[in-house]
């Protein structure tokens, strides 16, 4: 289990961003909450998708509490 932050979370995307790159999209970590919840910013094709909504709860979220257990929650930002 890595220590929660911003660079290790950014890490953890790494092996997300293909996914939402070949589809134009791609996904950053913004800041990380004093309660654990993390924030990140869809980008490109996934801030405009209908199914962003999706890919932030089942693929996003599922993959950074799997690495981070003390994440409470993933949220979208503008």
């Amino acid at each position: 289990m890595s220590e929660l932050n911003l660079d290790n979370i950014n890490k953890a995307l790494d092996k997300l961003r293909p996914y939402l790159q070949v589809d134009g999209g791609d996904v950053e970590a913004v800041s990380i909450s004093e309660d654990n919840i993390v924030s990140v910013r869809l980008l490109g094709a996934c801030n405009t998708c209908p199914l962003n909504l999706m890919t932030l709860r089942a693929g996003i979220e599922r993959q950074l509490m799997t690495e981070f257990p003390d994440i409470v929650r993933v949220e979208s930002v503008v």
